[in-house]
């Protein structure tokens, strides 16, 4: 129950940031503030998530990882490591031939990470794991 309140608060200090951010900041409203803004709530979306869900089974006593969760998160995460890798290849490789700054491209790099991790997880969870 404590890390469901503690994804509760990050999440709402994520979204306090982000909506000071873009009352303060001179916004231009172009293409890179808009991603990067929706792969933040879509991070912090599916923290919420994960936090009604671990509420939720904490209500009905149900263990908070038991060995099919674990197993989904490990698969997940060696999954979204090794797609991360190639993510982070593409980025050094087009980074020449991008007009963005290095602490753009570094948040881009991290915000990919996290959306890869969240689709990986995604897929693993509506397709399953398969026999092993």
């Amino acid at each position: 129950m404590k890390k469901a309140v503690i994804i509760f608060l990050l999440s709402a200090i994520l979204i306090f940031s982000v909506v000071l951010w873009a009352i303060e900041a001179d916004s231009s409203d172009n293409l890179q503030e808009i991603i990067m803004i929706a792969g933040v709530f879509l991070v912090v979306g599916f923290a919420i998530f994960v936090g009604i869900s671990r509420i939720r089974g904490s209500l009905r006593n149900e263990p908070l990882d038991d060995e099919l969760s674990k197993k989904l998160l490990q698969k997940a995460s060696s999954l979204s490591y090794y797609i991360s890798i190639y993510l982070w290849l593409v980025l050094m490789y087009f980074s020449d031939r991008i007009k963005l700054e290095a602490h753009s491209i570094m948040g881009l790099g991290i915000l990919g990470m996290a959306i890869t991790f969240f689709l990986s997880w995604l897929g693993l969870k509506i397709f399953g794991l398969k026999n092993e």
